[in-house]
């Protein structure tokens, strides 16, 4: 055979052998990228539902299921179920592959703790450190507690509190008086009286008034029944 059609033979069979191996790199890359689509799923919802159906789903895609040891508290999703999944629903994944979980514990339940002869403001950082609401308070005065001392609390130390009520002492107070009615008596004579109780008096002005007594109290200020504090300052008018 002459050099020429050797030539040419070689060529045509190496241009064949290149076309060839082009082709089969193609298909193979095909099948690969066919065969890494095969194996991957879709992660599903499991948003809400039981163990056991959460595990049905993510097996039906051939996905396991790893359970958060941690429970948290939800007050939204009930007690036992799914609150949270990693990776989230719609995310691709691999098959075989596990998906993490945790479950809800419900709604916290918080307890009293005994507060009974602690200042307010200790009792009212207790309960926001339990996670329960500001307290209702109603309030006495009392020579018996000091002043912003819990007295009685309600619910009980130990029982769940959904609402708080506390009776807080404001201490026993400032004594007051009821004035009397000092009109038509000597002046002298009551100012001695009521400034043995401390109070501070004074005759304000001196009237002429026929028919009456000097001395005797036509006005006051405060008037008879008025609620007065010790030492508080008490002012009479008498006849001259």
């Amino acid at each position: 055979m002459a050099l020429p059609t050797r030539v040419w033979t070689v060529g045509r069979l190496l241009v064949i052998a290149g076309s060839l191996a082009a082709t089969y790199l193609v298909f193979a890359a095909i099948a690969v990228r066919v065969a890494v689509r095969a194996r991957d799923v879709v992660v599903p919802d499991v948003l809400g539902v039981t163990v056991g159906e959460a595990t049905a789903r993510l097996g039906a895609q051939d996905l396991q299921m790893r359970v958060d040891t941690a429970e948290r508290p939800s007050t939204e999703v009930a007690s036992g179920r799914v609150l949270g999944q990693e990776p989230s629903a719609g995310t691709p994944s691999r098959r075989q592959r596990s998906v993490r979980v945790w479950l809800s514990s419900g709604p916290r339940v918080a307890y009293m703790p005994s507060l009974i002869g602690e200042a307010e403001r200790a009792a009212a950082m207790r309960l926001s450190q339990e996670g329960i609401d500001q307290p209702l308070l109603a309030e006495i005065r009392s020579e018996e507690f000091s002043a912003d001392q819990v007295v009685a609390q309600d619910p009980a130390a130990g029982r769940p509190a959904a609402e708080v009520r506390l009776l807080v002492s404001r201490g026993a107070g400032d004594a007051s008086y009821v004035m009397p009615d000092l009109i038509g008596l000597g002046g002298d004579a009551a100012a001695a009286a009521l400034r043995q109780q401390g109070f501070r008096v004074s005759f304000v002005a001196q009237q002429a008034s026929s028919g009456l007594p000097p001395g005797l109290i036509l006005r006051q200020t405060p008037a008879g029944g008025f609620q007065v504090q010790p030492g508080a300052a008490i002012s009479l008018e008498v006849a001259r």
